[in-house]
């Protein structure tokens, strides 16, 4: 621990050092000191943001989605191993792990603001500011506030407009798969986070929330983030299905496969009749891509309500023949006098 302490008080001093180099060397640009403007982030720090935002540097994958999302890209100079989407993502220059970034390549990259989250260590935030590099934290606890951090977030990054774009259609989408699924029953579900040993997600989640608006609700009843569930648990309620995020490898498929084959798990319904919905790995992560997730759950929980009705036959007669559009003469007696004709219509010609 003391070495740790050791080793990071001395990165931070070669940074300070480095930074009084450049400032003593650089080119003389204004007198005038840089814009700042005071927010609060999510952790409720007040947080000094340079103004206009041009260099972002993201340390958590959720975050760089929502940069994406907010059209700001091009103004991301960095983030992690693990920012893995969109596609473009996995080209941004890269500072290391959300959990032990590198001060220096962060450093290098000359950001205006860094994006974290509550995941990130505390010993980062503060690094960086005894460095004079801006951070700002968002800590989105259900999807309404996945909706409201990432306008707010938009707002700090000076894009209020994309920020209200984005927030409205995530509102929209919600409010359209609820008209479809609001009064089908509540499916049952087990979220598997891990199987061995088995974790899953607890009632105050996002995942949690996002669950519920797929129309499911977990079966695990806890106040902790990361449950570990004991299987026989898991068999006395006996979830309707059971849900895993994909993980973008061959994992998931075999894991669902092997379940059936461990001791205790053959015992489930889910797992002898196959109820089995896998998500994307969007439902994992607190950014806009979220929705998405969400109605891919709903869509295998619920598959009826996205069926489109079939049309009666009085529907389809009236839909292949639409009544033909009128004519309104400029004569008031016009359309009566084409009316009386046989054989006329009042059809436009």
């Amino acid at each position: 621990m003391l070495l740790r302490n050791i080793l990071s008080a001395a990165i931070v001093a070669s940074l300070l050092c480095a930074q009084v180099s450049r400032a003593q060397s650089a080119p003389a640009i204004s007198s005038a000191s840089p814009a700042y403007r005071e927010v609060t982030d999510d952790l409720g720090r007040t947080v000094r943001v340079p103004q206009p935002v041009q260099r972002i540097v993201s340390l958590a994958p959720s975050l760089t989605e929502t940069v994406y999302a907010l059209g700001l890209q091009d103004h991301l100079v960095g983030d992690t191993d693990y920012c893995d989407y969109p596609a473009d993502a996995q080209k941004k220059p890269k500072v290391g792990g959300a959990i032990n970034p590198s001060l220096e390549q962060i450093a290098s990259l000359h950001p205006d603001i860094v994006l974290v989250t509550s995941l990130n260590r505390f010993e980062t935030l503060h690094a960086l500011e005894t460095i004079g590099i801006s951070s700002y934290a968002t800590d989105p606890h259900n999807v309404d506030e996945i909706i409201t951090s990432s306008k707010k977030l938009a707002d700090v990054l000076g894009a209020p407009e994309a920020g209200a774009s984005v927030a409205q259609g995530m509102q929209r989408h919600l409010a359209d798969l609820q008209r479809r699924i609001g009064s089908a029953p509540a499916k049952r579900v087990l979220f598997v986070v891990w199987h061995q040993p088995l974790i899953s997600v607890g009632k105050h989640t996002f995942i949690a929330d996002a669950l519920r608006l797929a129309g499911a609700v977990s079966i695990v009843d806890s106040d902790k983030d990361w449950p570990q569930v004991s299987l026989e648990e898991v068999v006395r309620l006996q979830p309707d299905f059971l849900v895993f995020a994909d993980s973008h490898s061959e994992a998931t498929p075999s894991t669902v496969e092997t379940l059936a084959t461990l001791p205790g798990w053959s015992i489930l319904e889910a797992v002898s009749k196959r109820r089995y919905a896998v998500i994307s790995d969007a439902v994992n992560r607190p950014a806009p891509r979220i929705v998405a997730a969400i109605e891919e759950l709903a869509r295998q929980l619920h598959p009826d309500a996205f069926r489109e009705k079939p049309e009666n036959s009085k529907e389809k007669i009236e839909k292949e023949n639409p009544p033909p559009a009128a004519h309104y003469s400029s004569s008031p007696n016009g359309l009566q006098d084409r009316m009386a004709l046989p054989g006329a219509c009042a059809c436009a010609r």
